[in-house]
């Protein structure tokens, strides 16, 4: 008993407790704020990642069209549905099927 009334009396080990509970849960930058910084750097390298194979797909899509004239009229076709004069486009789309209960 005495000596761990010896350790609870001790300033050192008191200065040293007090320090970390200041540093875990009341300062600036505690346990759930780091843990939130770093949820979020997760995120956001995510989002660059995506953003990069993006970047490099539109890139790779603008060299195309300019090398290739033919790229012109593909993209043409697909994303912006245009057709020549003489042409009928029949769009084609997948149904979900339905549930029955």
């Amino acid at each position: 008993m005495q000596r761990l009334w010896s350790l609870i009396r001790n300033k050192y080990l008191l200065a040293t407790l007090a320090f970390l509970v200041w540093m875990l849960f009341f300062d600036r930058n505690d346990f759930a704020t780091q843990y939130s910084y770093q949820k979020q750097r997760a995120n956001l390298e995510t989002e660059r990642s995506f953003y990069l194979k993006e970047n490099a797909a539109i890139i790779k899509t603008i060299n195309d069209i300019r090398s290739n004239p033919q790229e012109v009229q593909r993209i043409a076709r697909e994303k912006y549905k245009m057709k020549k004069d003489n042409e009928d486009i029949y769009v084609v789309s997948k149904v979900a099927p339905k549930e029955t209960p």
